[in-house]
Order: structure tokens, then C-alpha cells, then sequence
């Protein structure tokens, strides 16, 4: 399977999200009444005030901010293979995305390289170029899939290739790493700890940390789906190694 994907050509990534507020509270009146008409279609039960829910606003690129994108990409120092990790985080959301666009113009902007993703197609990448937009920032090439035929787009996802097909359920990338006998990326915390970890806890490093974890758990996916060994611990190099 996926014999025709180089993995030397591969960005994979991962993003991390919250509220653009830590409190619906702090919210403008009109952004209030836009959250209101919002939330209404996303109660689970009927008691669920939109207050309550704000806190799954970070998923929707109108009323979240990105405050971590990490990747991890294979490269070669003296004759051996590695893994690299980096992450980009910033409270302040542009610089962050400046940082991230400046990394993928150098590195990664041909059109055989590819970027991939667990739920990266309904998520990480359409995520990304709605806030690039929203802060006024050009989407990167290898972002951009405005004009392009489908078999140009340069997006893998682990969560589409998983289905098969198949669109009747959500996998979550934690099951299919048990699934492959992958270590779980959820040994501290999991996506719905995030809004609070950042908000209340004001910990961005320890969310960055977890967000490498899901880039590296999905490097070892897709290499399970190819059939090959995972990239072992030892091979891994973490670019910002204080985390």
C-alpha cells in the first residue's frame, strides 16, 4: 500500500487550537450573538447553555485561534536517517504563522512534496488557510488547493486512507496507534484538555509537547500502513530538545 509515496517528500503535522477567548464572557456582543447561533447546532443535550460549550469553539477557524503547529519530516546527517520535530507556538497567532509559512516557502514547496495529517483534510488544512486569511497572509503553495485538479492536491490523510472508502465513523489516531502496537500519543493529555491547559494552566510548552507526539504518531501510521518498521525513539531528533 501507498508504494508510490516517497517519505522523504513527506511534512507531516499536526495543530493545536482554542478559543479565541478564554471565556465566553470576554466576548464583544456581537461575537456573543454570532457564538449563540453557532453553538445551537452543537449541543449534545438540552441544557447546554452556549456559554458552557464555549469551550469547543477552538475547532471552528471563526471563533478559535491556532497556538501550536508542530512537524516532523525525515532527513539525513552523515549517511543516517532521522526524524525531525519542530513546533511553532506563539500566543500571538500571526507570528506563529509567519514562522510556520517562512518554514514551509524554504522547505517545502514543490509540487512532489506532500503534507500529512490524522483528520488533515477536514481539520489541519482547511484550519490553517482560514486563519492565514483571517490574519491577511498569503496561503502557501503546498496549502493552496484553489484551482487544482484533485490528483494535484498534495494533502495525504491517516484518517482517509484508514476508511477505505468507508465515511460512516471517526477513527481517532489514539485506537489506530493501539491498532499498529504504536505508543499512544495521549500519555498527558488528550485535545479536550488543550482549552483549559492553555487558558486556566497557561502551559503552551506543555501543549506543544503534546502535539509532537501526534507528529510523530503519525509518521509511525502511515508507516505501518506502507508496511514498514516505525521510526524508532532512538532516530528521533526534537528541535527544541527544552520541552
Amino acid at each position: 500500500m501507498l508504494d508510490h509515496v516517497n517519505l522523504d517528500k513527506v511534512l507531516f503535522l499536526d495543530i493545536e487550537t482554542v478559543p479565541q477567548a478564554s471565556d465566553f464572557n470576554h466576548l464583544t456582543g456581537l461575537e456573543k450573538d454570532l457564538w449563540k447561533h453557532k453553538a445551537r447546532l452543537l449541543k449534545h443535550e438540552v441544557w447546554e447553555s452556549e456559554e458552557v460549550i464555549y469551550n469547543r469553539a477552538g475547532i471552528y477557524a471563526e471563533f478559535g485561534k491556532i497556538i501550536c503547529i508542530s512537524v516532523g519530516y525525515f532527513d539525513y546527517e552523515d549517511k543516517r536517517r532521522s526524524f525531525k520535530i519542530k513546533s511553532f507556538f506563539d500566543d500571538n497567532e500571526k507570528s506563529l504563522l509567519k514562522e510556520f509559512s517562512s518554514f514551509l516557502q524554504q522547505n517545502f514547496n514543490r509540487s512532489n512534496q506532500l503534507l500529512c495529517a490524522h483528520n488533515g483534510k477536514e481539520f489541519d488544512f482547511p484550519y490553517l488557510c482560514r486563519r492565514l486569511l483571517i490574519n491577511k497572509m498569503k496561503v502557501p503553495f503546498i496549502l493552496d488547493i484553489a484551482g487544482k485538479k484533485p490528483w494535484d492536491v498534495q494533502h495525504l490523510d491517516t484518517l482517509e486512507l484508514w476508511k477505505f472508502g468507508d465515511y460512516k465513523s471517526y477513527t481517532p489516531i489514539n485506537l489506530l496507534a493501539n491498532v499498529f502496537n504504536i505508543p499512544s500519543p495521549k500519555d498527558d493529555i488528550d485535545g479536550s484538555m488543550v482549552c483549559k491547559v492553555y487558558w486556566q494552566d497557561k502551559d503552551l510548552k506543555r501543549i506543544a509537547k503534546y502535539c509532537q507526539q501526534d507528529v510523530l504518531t503519525v509518521c509511525r501510521l502511515l508507516m505501518s500502513f506502507k508496511g514498514l518498521d516505525i521510526i524508532d525513539m532512538q532516530d528521533v531528533i526534537y528541535m527544541q530538545p527544552e520541552l
